[in-house]
């Protein structure tokens, strides 16, 4: 079993309308470049693949993908884009599944590793990129930074978005290291609001390097987005590379 939510059909067909501005070529070149660079001539593993949305521009690049998938309607929405041959993808949680083959790229994308709601299967997560490499690949991962120093003492929630058909903000747990991203999205025109939340357990880079450490994984690099720019203090999100010792 996972802590992670499945995502069901409803979520999953509306999933790449709701994510349009992060799904252009534009904003998907420096991400597909990034990791097409680092898998060089060998094989990729996209853990929490979901509709395809770095899988399918990653392999028209040219990089053999294999995916991971928990949510079998999510699956079912990349199966319209790309067959089974093009992208392979078995139903499973990042955490434990495994698939064959060696791999010189793993890679979890859009917080995704977030979606473990404890420790324990973090850092599963990170002894399963591992067991897929091949020596000298790279497990790659993106997170955004904890936004804990936007909040005050007293206030346990941020606001992310504020716009004319969406309202998203989050309310943290420093104990637990828990955050809920609550959603208010206007469908329609009348006005009306569908609500949505997700869970998510988060983690600082300092932490999961140790995770890494325990994989037997080292730190490569790390920087603050997709284009190569440095990490610094005020970075929102962080692309953090780790390397299997050839």
């Amino acid at each position: 079993m996972t802590s992670s939510e499945l995502w069901d059909r409803e979520t999953a067909e509306r999933y790449d309308a709701e994510e349009a501005e992060t799904t252009s070529a534009t904003v998907l070149e420096a991400t597909v470049g990034f990791l097409a660079e680092l898998a060089g001539d060998g094989q990729a593993l996209e853990f929490a693949v979901g509709t395809g949305r770095v899988g399918v521009p990653l392999r028209e690049r040219g990089v053999p993908v294999t995916g991971i998938e928990l949510s079998e309607h999510m699956a079912a929405v990349l199966r319209r884009k790309v067959d089974e041959d093009t992208l392979p993808v078995v139903i499973g949680d990042m955490a434990t599944t495994v698939v064959p083959g060696e791999f010189s790229l793993v890679y979890l994308v859009y917080n995704t590793i977030s979606n473990l709601l404890t420790q324990d299967e973090q850092v599963e997560c990170f002894r399963n990129a591992a067991r897929h490499l091949r020596p000298g690949g790279r497990f790659v991962v993106e997170l955004g930074v904890p936004p804990l120093r936007f909040l005050p003492p007293g206030q346990i929630a941020v606001p992310f978005d504020v716009s004319e058909r969406h309202v998203g903000f989050d309310t943290v747990d420093p104990v637990e290291q828990l955050l809920v991203s609550h959603h208010f999205t206007r469908d329609g025109d009348d006005g009306r609001y569908r609500r949505g939340a997700s869970r998510h357990r988060y983690a600082w880079p300092a932490e999961l390097d140790l995770m890494a450490r325990i994989a037997g994984l080292e730190l490569e690099r790390r920087v603050g987005d997709w284009d190569g720019s440095p990490f610094t203090q005020d970075s929102p999100q962080h692309i953090s590379v780790w390397r299997r010792p050839a």
